[in-house]
C-alpha cells in the first residue's frame, strides 16, 4: 500500500472522527453531551438536550464531513471511494479521541450518500421524514432510510455499486442494535418538539 493511499485513508478516518456534537455542546452549553440524554454525541441527543440550533449545527457538520471526504477522494482516486466512505463512517462511530465511543453514524452516512448519489440521498431523506413523522422514532426512520437506499440502489441506481450501501446498512443496524431492542420492548424514546 503506497503512501498516497494511506494518506487518503487516514484523512477519511480523521475527518470522520471529529465529534462536532461534543465540541458544540462544550463550547455553547458548557456541558458534556455524553452525560446528557442517551449519552450519544449525535444530533438527536443534542436535540434531546433541548437545543434545536445546536442540534441543527451538529447535523450540518456531521453530514458535511461525510460529503467532504467523498468529494475530495473522488477528485484524487475514485477507486478508493468505498474504503474512504467506510473509514469516515467508522471514524464517526469509533473516534480515537473519545476512546472509540462515538455516534451512530446516520448524519455522516447521509453526507456520504449525498456525495455518491443525489437521487439516493433524496430516497433516504424522504424515507426518513415519512417514517419519523409517522412514528416519532429517529432510530426507526434511520434504519428504514438506509434500507430503502440499499433497495433503491439494488434495483435501479447503478452509478454506485449496491454492495456499498448494503455494507452501510449493516453498519447502521449495528449502531442501532440497542434502539432495536427498545423498539421491540416498546420503550424507545420518541422525539418531541
Amino acid at each position: 500500500m503506497n503512501s498516497d493511499i494511506l494518506t487518503v485513508l487516514f484523512f477519511s478516518y480523521f475527518i470522520g472522527s471529529i465529534p462536532f456534537g461534543l465540541i458544540l455542546s462544550k463550547v455553547f452549553l458548557k456541558k458534556d453531551i455524553r452525560k446528557l440524554g442517551s449519552g450519544n454525541i449525535g444530533a438527536t441527543n443534542v436535540l434531546r438536550a433541548g437545543t434545536k440550533l445546536l442540534a441543527g449545527l451538529t447535523l450540518f457538520f456531521d453530514v458535511a464531513k461525510g460529503f467532504v471526504v467523498i468529494y475530495f477522494v473522488k477528485q484524487f482516486n475514485s477507486e478508493l471511494i468505498f474504503f474512504s466512505g467506510l473509514l469516515c463512517l467508522i471514524g464517526h462511530i469509533f473516534p480515537i479521541w473519545l476512546k472509540f465511543k462515538g455516534g451512530k453514524g446516520v448524519a455522516t452516512y447521509l453526507g456520504i450518500v449525498l456525495a455518491l448519489s443525489f437521487n439516493l440521498s433524496l430516497v433516504f431523506g424522504l424515507s426518513w421524514i415519512i417514517i419519523f413523522f409517522l412514528s416519532r422514532y429517529s432510530s426507526l426512520a434511520s434504519i428504514f432510510g438506509s434500507l430503502n437506499v440499499f433497495l433503491f440502489a439494488f434495483f435501479s441506481d447503478k452509478i454506485v455499486p449496491d454492495f456499498i450501501f448494503f455494507t452501510f446498512f449493516i453498519i447502521i443496524i449495528f449502531t442501532h442494535r440497542e434502539n432495536i431492542l427498545r423498539l421491540k420492548n416498546k420503550n424507545e424514546t420518541k422525539i418531541k418538539f
